[in-house]
């Protein structure tokens, strides 16, 4: 477990730049906070570290979104879905832990029954100072607290 807390926006999209240059393809990133704790914030980061030159935004309507660079990057708002059955039925199956494509998961509490066991959980938590952000990153030995 590494608990990191940031500053700013800079800060939390360059601690996403440090998490993508670990990433070697096929991993899962689970994603949990609450609304505005900076996971897509986070996860702009982690998509620059992997060349996305794209405006990266939260899928919140469309759900999955799919980019490309060193790896495809399968970013995906859980936010409105009701399980995991419901990711399942738009394909995530075709993204999920493939060795070229990393998968990152905003609200991942809400499809974790579909989460493969090796899943990487981080946590943002928002901080008295509206700018600051815990994130505590669980690696896929750690159990959740």
């Amino acid at each position: 477990m590494k608990k990191i807390i940031t500053h700013s926006e800079r800060q939390t999209i360059s601690l996403g730049k440090k998490i993508a240059k670990k990433l070697v393809g096929g991993e899962v990133l689970a994603l949990n906070g609450e609304l505005g704790s900076g996971k897509t914030v986070l996860i702009k980061g982690i998509a620059a570290g992997l060349g996305i030159k794209k405006h990266v935004t939260s899928p919140t309507f469309v759900v999955m979104k799919i980019y490309s660079a060193k790896f495809k990057i399968c970013h995906i708002d859980a936010y409105r879905l009701s399980s995991g059955q419901d990711l399942i039925n738009i394909g995530v199956k075709d993204w999920l832990a493939k060795p070229n494509t990393v998968t990152v998961i905003e609200w991942a509490e809400r499809v974790k029954n579909i989460l493969p066991k090796d899943t990487i959980t981080i946590k943002l938590k928002l901080r008295k100072n509206k700018n600051e952000r815990t994130i505590t990153i669980l690696s896929a030995k750690t159990k959740p607290e």
